[in-house]
């Protein structure tokens, strides 16, 4: 057996082992993680999202610029108290550089508040916006009124294709609902001892059977319009207040089409996507031009947006208007703001239940404490246009003597807007047979002046708001996602829009009734009529245990009467209890119809507010109290004389609760919205919500998740 060699045997035979501390591998070794205690951090922290790395980049620059700017002061303070006399000129050269004017807060910001009919554009240290209708005119074959073989209101025919008499005109369930109405203020006029007139309607109708129109000649009218005159080439598009003045028989014909409808994207007049966006680009751009002053477009990098979007939002709207503003627009930064916030922020209220009430679309939303409460938001299609339809028809029903309007034309629309504006009221002591007049001008056509009798006519209309049954609402669901997918979720494929409680249970509500056969679902359906299991109390006489109540009444359940005759059909004497009822035991059916695009959202005005309100309090009675007593109403539709005081009666609150809202700072309830924003852009500093190009390029529209205020 041979014996271990020595070292120096081993180093004498060049065999001597020589550690140099080199790694058997140049490949990095990991060591293995021990799986009872290990910690990551990734993403947990904001340092570690570009959104919130920029902004703290930018914070840190602003201070050490202000610090700069400090030293530099005093240095100069320093300079001016050891120096007796200077020089002339450079005294001068002092007094010219502190006289250097300062930039105003906000003048270097945009703030714009699309709506269905209006566009209101303005700085953000403008005291009021530029409104210009949000509508453009583009060379056609034909005009809106002739593409549309119906006028509007439509009216109904005979079989043998002559027309039928005013008082059927509107089918005879339109009629009988008209005269349910009336009746329905007969009664409570006498109730509350107002003087009527028996005959009041027969006077009305035979007054206005024997008028013919008065003819004034163009040069004798002083207040003719000035219709807009065509150059030659004739353009393109005409947009705003321009296009509506275009003589409906101009050559070439110009077709109006307007992009917002009913709040949603207009998908029922346009053919592609592309060109409904383009629209909405070009009408956004001409106003920045023509009402801002901004000619040039190499200035507007140097300009930041406030966009104010509606509280229940389509995300797939958001992202291209994003993308619209950060790409064709290139302004050098972002944000949006909800309508009920923005609203809040204009009439300086941390708390309020806000009801907008617009052209084409009514929102309601609990704000408390400078956020909106998600689950009260509410969205209902319908507004001050569906008012000024209903007041047409209704005057047509009473032999209104201009019985050829037809609110396709554009001398008609502004026409029925103008007389509803004047002559609508919710005062039931202006309702009484009176004559008005009206001066109806076409282009090329002397002025023709009409004289009518109108009674209850100017009270129902805006009363449609509260029993909104009396609307047309056949055509407002037509195109719906054809050009639009809904958005969905990356990972999961579902539907990701913001959805709301109140909004459920008001789809809910509205859905068609389900059979019951004793299956699961008809068992479901029954389930919110339990609570009457509880011992009978007599009517609640205020809105609170009106809201506490809700639980216990019969209108909750789906699988009821049809949802427009439930949400329509109030008590007089507005001790209606809402339709939809906010309990936690909701049918299983509620998650079907958050998604669903067949149904309409039409609700009776005052049942929608105690829903939201009662989904934004969730049993709190305090908060119920702070919401009830702080109703804001707010938009063109709330103008209407007497809205406040007839929804304080309505919802049986204590007087002035609604008016002293309203009246807080006498501003236009039209511009509060925008207002809010304009005061939302001037917080630069403590503004988190601005999306700058350099992220918007990382990461593009997934910044809304880490810009917004509220959950995206």
């Amino acid at each position: 057996m041979v014996g271990k060699k020595s070292g120096k045997a081993l180093r004498d035979e060049g065999l001597e082992r020589t550690d140099n501390n080199m790694d058997l591998s140049s490949w990095p070794q990991v060591p293995a993680i021990n799986q009872k205690n290990y910690y990551t951090d990734y993403l947990k922290r904001d340092d570690q999202y570009l959104a919130f790395r920029l902004q703290n980049e930018e914070a840190r620059t602003k201070m050490a610029k202000s610090a700069k700017d400090k030293d530099r002061a005093l240095a100069m303070a320093k300079a001016e108290t050891t120096e007796v006399e200077g020089d002339a000129d450079g005294d001068a050269a002092m007094e010219d550089a502190d006289e250097t004017p300062v930039e105003a807060a906000g003048s270097k910001v945009i703030v714009i508040h699309v709506g269905s009919q209006n566009l209101r554009i303005g700085l953000s240290s403008d005291a009021l916006p530029k409104t210009l209708p949000m509508v453009i005119a583009r060379k056609s074959t034909t005009n809106e009124s002739e593409d549309r073989p119906e006028p509007n209101p439509k009216r109904m025919k005979r079989e043998d294709g002559t027309e039928e008499e005013p008082e059927n005109k509107f089918g005879p369930e339109w009629s009988a609902e008209f005269n349910r109405m009336s009746s329905e203020l007969k009664v409570r006029m006498r109730q509350n001892k107002r003087r009527m007139l028996p005959n009041s309607k027969d006077m009305v109708v035979n007054y206005n059977r024997r008028q013919t129109p008065e003819i004034i000649s163009e040069h004798n009218d002083p207040s003719r319009v000035e219709w807009t005159e065509l150059s030659s080439p004739p353009p393109e598009y005409i947009i705003g207040q321009d296009a509506l003045r275009i003589p409906d028989n101009s050559n070439p014909r110009y077709k109006l089409y307007w992009p917002i409808q009913n709040g949603w994207c207009n998908e029922s007049d346009y053919k592609s996507k592309r060109m409904l966006f383009l629209d909405i680009s070009l009408i956004l751009e001409d106003a920045i031009k023509t009402q801002l002053g901004l000619t040039s477009k190499k200035d507007w990098p140097q300009y930041s947006c406030v966009f104010v979007i509606p509280d229940l939002y389509d995300k797939s709207y958001i992202t291209q208007i994003l993308e619209m503003l950060m790409r064709e627009f290139a302004f050098a930064r972002v944000c949006f703001i909800q309508e009920s916030l923005a609203a809040t922020f204009g009439a300086g209220f941390t708390s309020a239940c806000v009801v907008d009430i617009g052209a084409q679309k009514t929102s309601i939303c609990c704000v408390e404490e400078g956020m909106c409460v998600e689950n009260s938001r509410i969205n209902l299609k319908m507004g001050g246009q569906d008012v000024t339809q209903t007041f047409v028809k209704m005057m047509l029903h009473d032999h209104f003597p201009y019985s050829d309007i037809n609110l396709w034309r554009r001398y008609d629309f502004l026409l029925a807007e103008e007389l509803k504006k004047n002559l609508c009221t919710m005062t039931e002591a202006n309702v009484s047979p009176q004559v008005f007049d009206f001066h109806l001008r076409v282009s090329g056509e002397d002025t023709q002046k009409h004289t009518f009798r109108a009674f209850d006519e100017v009270h129902l209309a805006p009363m449609g708001l509260f029993e909104p049954t009396i609307f047309d609402n056949d055509d407002k669901l037509n195109g719906r996602r054809r050009l639009i997918e809904r958005s969905v979720d990356i990972y999961d494929g579902q539907p990701n829009d913001p959805i709301s409680g109140a909004q459920s249970e008001i789809m809910t509500a509205l859905a068609p009734a389900l059979p019951t056969n004793g299956t699961a679902n008809g068992e479901a359906q029954a389930a919110p009529v339990e609570p009457q299991a509880t011992p009978a109390r007599p009517q609640p006489s205020n809105p609170l245990d009106r809201v506490q109540e809700q639980d216990a009444t019969p209108h909750s359940s789906v699988a009821g009467s049809p949802a427009p005759e439930v949400a329509a059909t109030p008590q007089a004497g507005g001790n209606s209890t809402p339709a939809a009822a906010p309990t936690p035991a909701a049918p299983p059916a509620r998650p079907a119809v958050e998604y669903r695009d067949d149904i309409l959202p039409v609700f009776a005005l005052d049942n929608a507010i105690l829903t939201s309100i009662a989904h934004a309090a969730r049993s709190d009675e305090k908060k119920m109290r702070d919401f009830i007593g702080g109703i804001m109403i707010v938009g063109g539709g709330s103008l209407t004389s007497g809205l406040n005081l007839f929804l304080e009666e309505r919802l049986q609150l204590p007087p002035s609760r609604v008016r002293e809202r309203n009246h807080d700072r006498d501003l236009d309830p039209q511009v509060v919205v925008w207002k809010g924003a304009s005061i939302f852009g001037k917080l630069s500093g403590t503004n988190d919500s601005w999306i700058g190009q350099l992220e918007y390029d990382r990461l593009g529209h997934r910044l809304m998740a880490y810009k917004c205020m509220w959950a995206y």
